[in-house]
């Protein structure tokens, strides 16, 4: 097999996974919906294929709440995360300079990749362990549940364009 081949594997075995996973992480779809409450433009940044992104997103009622989603690059593995690669094409299709970017992710792999992109970057520890690993990483910031993104966006409200 060569990469090609291998990655359409990976993207089919990716996609039937899809349709059994479970939900949306408790807080993830308020978050979302507090980002577009407050203007923000949101993209999925993923080590996982785009059409699998796009397809859990759709089955999960919530594409809409997405603006850009960028995947796994074909048939490129050496620009998955840590590489800065998939932070760079997402802020290029949001127009934004990465500095401006707030990467949220769980894996230590997520902060090196906004380190690296230039971007800001907030630490999702989803177990418990994980609050030192990302925290010693460099995450600007460390999370233990979706929910308090959720809250701070709604505290922050849309930006004021008037000021």
């Amino acid at each position: 097999m060569d990469v090609r081949q291998d990655e359409d594997a990976l993207a089919s075995a990716e996609l039937r996974a899809v349709k059994v996973a479970g939900p949306p992480v408790a807080g993830a779809v308020q978050a979302l919906h507090a980002a577009c409450d407050a203007k923000s433009r949101v993209a999925v940044v993923s080590n996982n294929s785009s059409d699998c992104v796009k397809e859990f997103l759709a089955i999960n009622g919530i594409a809409g709440l997405v603006n850009e989603v960028i995947g796994r690059p074909r048939p490129r593995p050496d620009r998955m995360k840590p590489a800065p690669y998939p932070l760079l094409a997402a802020a290029q299709a949001l127009g934004v300079e990465p500095a401006e970017m707030v990467l949220i992710g769980d894996a230590v792999t997520d902060v090196e990749a906004a380190m690296a992109a230039t971007a800001r970057s907030i630490g999702f520890a989803n177990k418990p362990l994980k609050r030192s690993t990302l925290a010693d990483a460099g995450a600007d910031v460390v999370i233990l549940d979706m929910q308090a993104v959720a809250d701070a966006l709604v505290l922050l409200g849309p930006p004021d364009r008037h000021a």
